[in-house]
């Protein structure tokens, strides 16, 4: 896929921020630095619109989002994923060229001129998402999140679009549908599994997560569980038992997350070789030899 051919560097101000484990905080942090808020502000008048850029993680895909087109035009802001961040800054500038011109658009219509052959779509943005999102945003629009918001979703080279069957699958996971699935905000199937133990299926609270770098989960009461209760189960299960562990959806590949209790927050870590763990005890370990034989148990190994 390709941007249609348009000067876009220069036309809109442009705010990098790199992802990692806590990406959806970085918003965040940026409500406490005059010179953010005084450029966004500005560039807002001037150009606009103000685009944050978010580069992609080692699990989470790149997005870019608008600050300003509801200020100025009364329209959604706008919000991309998965493609290249330039090209997705291209994409909203040029839709803010279209609504400065009167263009408004809407959910669920096909739109052209967008990517070289191929059309684009927009779905509603859920508010349960914005916090997740579009923090920074919040902070502009008076610390709320009172605004309209629409994702800007793109097909692949079939031109079919996430919502179909016969999407790509490769492709499934690089841009989450911002409009549905708000119980269950995890970036895999509903029905991948991970490892856990029956005390979390009893109700029990999970204090510790860790997202393998091959990409496995796991979910556990303890720091050493029992094998002889291990447990593979579908991830949507374990978020049915316990709706918190949504707010842990962005950790990353090798990183690990814990709390003292349900209603505590997470802790994130990148978790240490068992070389390292020796001399950090006060770690969040990396999986024990305990967890590592629950893993081998359920692959047969």
């Amino acid at each position: 896929m390709q941007v249609q051919s348009r000067p876009v560097i220069n036309k809109c101000f442009i705010l990098y921020i790199f992802s990692g484990p806590n990406f959806n905080k970085m918003d965040e942090s940026l409500n406490d630095n005059p010179d953010y808020d005084k450029i966004t502000t500005e560039n807002v008048d001037k150009y606009g619109c103000h685009l944050v850029l978010i580069e992609a993680g080692n699990y989470l895909p790149a997005f870019v989002y608008s600050i300003g087109l509801y200020k100025n035009f009364g329209h959604p802001e706008i919000i991309c994923f998965g493609l290249k961040t330039e090209v997705m800054a291209g994409i909203i500038n040029h839709a803010r060229d279209m609504i400065k011109a009167g263009e408004t658009f809407l959910p669920d219509k096909a739109y052209r001129g967008f990517l070289e052959g191929y059309d684009i779509q927009f779905v509603e943005v859920d508010k349960e998402f914005y916090a997740n999102y579009l923090g920074y945003a919040g902070w502009f629009y008076n610390s709320t999140f009172d605004f309209p918001a629409l994702q800007l979703v793109w097909p692949d080279k079939e031109s079919n679009f996430p919502w179909e069957d016969s999407f790509n699958p490769d492709w499934k996971f690089k841009q989450p549908l911002l409009d549905r699935n708000v119980d269950f905000k995890f970036y895999e199937s509903k029905d991948l599994g991970v490892y856990t133990t029956q005390q979390a299926l009893d109700g029990t609270p999970v204090l510790y997560v860790y997202h393998n770098e091959d990409g496995d989960w796991q979910f556990h009461t303890s720091l050493e569980p029992d094998i002889s209760d291990g447990k593979l189960v579908c991830l949507k299960h374990l978020v049915e038992v316990d709706p918190s562990l949504n707010s842990i959806y962005h950790l990353q590949y090798g990183w690990a997350a814990s709390r003292t209790d349900r209603d505590s927050e997470w802790e994130l870590e990148e978790y240490p070789d068992e070389e390292e763990s020796i001399d950090q005890p006060n770690s969040i370990n990396k999986p024990t030899s305990g967890i590592k034989k629950v893993i081998n148990w359920f692959k047969g190994s």
